[in-house]
C-alpha cells in the first residue's frame, strides 16, 4: 500500500467499481492508519487496541469490560487480555462499578495517564500524516460524517 499524503497516486485498479465502495475505502484507510498507529506506538510498547483501551480508561467514563468490547468491536476475551496486559504494566486497574457493583470498571492509574498523554501526542502526529492530503475543514467533515454514519448523530 502506498504511503498516504498529498503525493499519493491513485492505483490503477481504483478505476474498477469497487474503488468507490465505502466499505473498501474505509477498510483501506483503517489498515493504513492502524499500521501508522502501531509504528508510532511501538516505543511505548503499545498497539492500537491496547492504546484504545487505555484511552477509554483515561476518559473518566469508567467503562466496563463489556462496554469496551462492544464499543471497540472486540470479543470480550480479547478485552480481558488487553486489560490484563495494561494492568500488569501498572497503567490501568479494575475497580468495582459504581452503578453495578458486580461489574468491573477499567480506570487508569496515574502512570497510565502519563503514558497516555505521551502516546496521544504521537498518535495525533500519525493522524496528521495519514490525513495530510485533507484540509483542516475536510478532516473535521470526515470525522463528523463517520460519526454520523456510525451513530446517526451530527455534532
Amino acid at each position: 500500500m502506498a504511503a498516504l499524503g498529498t503525493d499519493v497516486q491513485t492505483p490503477r485498479l481504483a478505476a474498477a467499481r469497487i474503488g468507490s465502495d465505502a466499505g473498501l475505502l474505509l477498510a483501506k484507510l483503517h489498515a493504513a492508519g492502524s499500521a501508522l498507529n502501531n509504528k508510532a506506538l511501538a516505543d511505548y510498547g503499545l498497539r492500537e487496541r491496547s492504546f484504545s483501551v487505555l484511552t477509554l480508561a483515561c476518559s473518566g467514563l469508567e467503562p466496563t469490560q463489556r462496554e469496551l468490547a462492544d464499543f471497540l468491536g472486540l470479543d470480550p476475551s480479547q478485552v480481558v487480555t488487553l486489560v490484563d496486559d495494561l494492568e500488569r504494566r501498572g497503567l490501568v486497574e479494575r475497580a468495582q462499578g459504581k452503578q453495578d457493583r458486580r461489574a468491573k470498571i477499567i480506570v487508569s492509574t496515574a502512570e497510565g495517564r502519563r503514558w497516555h498523554t505521551k502516546a496521544r501526542a504521537v498518535l495525533d502526529r500519525a493522524e496528521l500524516d495519514q490525513l495530510n492530503g485533507l484540509t483542516r475543514e475536510e478532516k473535521h467533515d470526515l470525522k463528523r460524517l463517520l460519526r454520523k454514519a456510525l451513530w446517526g448523530a451530527a455534532e
